[in-house]
């Protein structure tokens, strides 16, 4: 299978902040084994302006947001991907970095170029890390955050399934807080699952549970199955893969 995996940003930092070195060797354990069984990687990453502002934590709040985001991401793009390359660089697998804005999917010559580069990595069993370039992605330029970003790839290289892991088992109905309340398991083409929703964004990262509902429903219109589950949970893609019947998460169907 091919699949597109969405790592979160409240996946791969700690509450400090800081990139969770553990958690993520931990999930490059488990592609480098899922690789091994014969499916093809793609990842989409989050975790750049994170990382950045762990590592510049002496820069004070003279600079405005956008020059912030630009110079947090500049250093975490760079310290996030490297750590990537050194983690699978254990297991003998090459990685290869793709930058990308919402102007590469609205330009056809641009899309086109972004698809030929991810299919030429993956013939050349190269995984691609794909993350928004947040340098240069502000404004109308930025997506909504990396969960739209995720499913706008999967479509593009036609993934089998897109996991989206995030530090929440899955949409619950009700208050996830609330031990009463159960994930749901599994959610058909059309159903209207919006009174489930929690409208709150992440601690970390941009999105929220709103983001991640509204982009699987999309993925999955195009035939995709998309998989929303804990990412900071032991194993959880290898269980995902090969015991789903018994692992808690939301799969949407197509």
């Amino acid at each position: 299978m091919r699949l597109t995996i969405k790592i979160g940003s409240n996946v791969l930092t700690r509450a400090d902040g800081s990139l969770d070195i553990t958690r993520m060797s931990a999930l490059v354990d488990q592609i480098a084994q899922l690789r091994a069984e014969g499916h093809e990687i793609i990842i989409v990453t989050s975790g750049a302006v994170a990382s950045g502002r762990s590592e510049l934590k002496h820069i004070t709040s003279d600079l405005d947001s956008v020059d912030k985001r630009q110079l947090f991401s500049a250093v975490g793009q760079a310290k996030l991907i490297n750590r990537y390359v050194n983690l699978f660089r254990d297991y003998g697998i090459k990685v290869g970095q793709v930058l990308t804005t919402k102007e590469h999917f609205s330009d056809s010559e641009h899309r086109k170029n972004q698809e030929n580069c991810i299919r030429v990595m993956l013939e050349n069993e190269v995984i691609p890390i794909v993350n928004e370039n947040d340098t240069i992605s502000i404004t109308e330029l930025m997506f909504t955050d990396n969960d739209e970003l995720s499913g706008l790839i999967a479509q593009m290289t036609k993934s089998d399934t897109l996991i989206i892991l995030s530090n929440i088992d899955g949409i619950y109905d009700g208050d996830p807080n609330d031990k009463n309340s159960k994930v749901i398991r599994t959610i058909e083409p059309g159903r209207d699952i919006s009174e489930y929703i929690q409208t709150a964004k992440s601690s970390a990262g941009r999105g929220g549970m709103q983001s991640k509902s509204s982009v699987a429903e999309r993925t999955a219109k195009a035939g995709i199955n998309v998989v929303i589950a804990n990412g900071k949970k032991d194993n959880i893609l290898i269980s995902l893969m090969n015991n789903r019947a018994n692992t808690i998460c939301t799969e949407f169907v197509c």
